[in-house]
């Protein structure tokens, strides 16, 4: 079972996070808004059907609409987790449930993604998706908090670490890379959400066509197929992504073009920047991020490509926990 939470990201804007399995024995249970929520994989308000077999219950303790404070000095160690660009909180369960044994795991639904609010203005900016972050771990009351980020989640953790160290006690930096891609990449992506076969006719189509029949996939795999499977919503012509793809392009667009090489070099807590041996971050690009963060440690998942913590989440939680292990304990 999950439990909502909801928060309150930059400029009003609605975000919901997730526990996924109970806090540790003495922690906080989770406590707010989310009152009869409908499945985590279900579809925004309005759609109908569910893409996932995670369901939200109503929080614990408390009245309705309490969002909690912070935490006291008997509460258990934060641990705030941030999918990548079209993922969402779901995509993080497993990890969580077996973070839950030592820290309060709460996953974030960034804006645009998940059962978040997705404006249609926007802001999709960095400073927006940082600053959302920021809000969940006050009023979540996580921090210091270990904070784990997978591909653009994992720049938002980092940027955070740069902003506010007080709010960050160490770092784990899925797949991503701290080089700009450049505009070509972009167009890429444009081309790809075009060859898109919307509407899906069932959630086996999904998993087919990014499991197996997507052209811009070298090695398709059947739980890349999966991870889209959960993405999906049933609408009344059919299976459709529950975001924007032209929200996903304007979120893209604000970092592909830079490079965030500066901003590593001003993270001053533990870092662990892992990669999948297939993933999209080169060995010599991530021992070069590790080299430049302050505290760096590095580690690699064999025989796994971008999507690592999902793919083989025993053999990333093998690389990771050493890593967590390895930290003091919050003063």
């Amino acid at each position: 079972m999950a439990r909502r939470i909801d928060v309150t990201g930059a400029g009003g804007v609605r975000l919901a996070a997730w526990e996924f399995g109970d806090p540790p024995k003495g922690g906080t249970p989770a406590r707010g808004e989310g009152t009869g929520d409908p499945p985590v994989g279900g579809p925004p308000a309005g759609g109908a059907g569910s893409a996932a077999g995670v369901v939200a219950g109503s929080g614990e303790g408390g009245a309705e609409g309490e969002v909690p404070g912070l935490g006291s000095a008997a509460d258990p160690p934060g641990a705030l987790l941030l999918h990548g660009l079209m993922g969402r909180a779901a995509h993080w369960a497993s990890a969580a449930r077996w973070l839950s044994g030592r820290y309060r795991t709460v996953a974030l639904d960034q804006r645009g993604h998940g059962r978040s609010e997705k404006p249609s203005d926007g802001p999709f900016s960095r400073e927006a998706y940082v600053a959302d972050a920021e809000a969940a771990l006050e009023q979540l009351g996580l921090g210091p908090a270990v904070v784990i980020g997978h591909s653009m989640g994992a720049l938002t953790a980092w940027q955070l670490a740069a902003r506010r160290p007080d709010l960050v006690r160490a770092l784990v930096i899925c797949d991503m890379r701290a080089s700009a891609l450049g505009a070509a990449s972009q167009r890429v992506w444009e081309e790809w959400f075009r060859a898109w076969p919307l509407p899906f006719a069932t959630l086996a189509d999904v998993r087919k066509w990014f499991g197996e029949d997507d052209p811009w996939e070298e090695r398709p795999t059947r739980t890349r197929g999966d991870f889209y499977a959960e993405v999906m919503a049933e609408r009344e012509d059919g299976w459709r992504p529950v975001f924007s793809r032209r929200q996903m392009l304007s979120s893209r667009a604000t970092w592909v073009h830079d490079a965030h090489w500066e901003e590593l070099a001003q993270v001053r807590c533990p870092a662990l920047v892992v990669r999948g041996i297939d993933g999209e971050l080169g060995r010599a690009e991530a021992q070069e991020m590790v080299r430049v963060l302050p505290r760096g440690v590095y580690a690699e998942v064999p025989d796994a490509g971008h999507l690592a913590h999902y793919d083989h989440p025993e053999a990333w939680r093998a690389v990771v926990d050493p890593f967590l292990s390895s930290l003091p304990d919050p003063g």
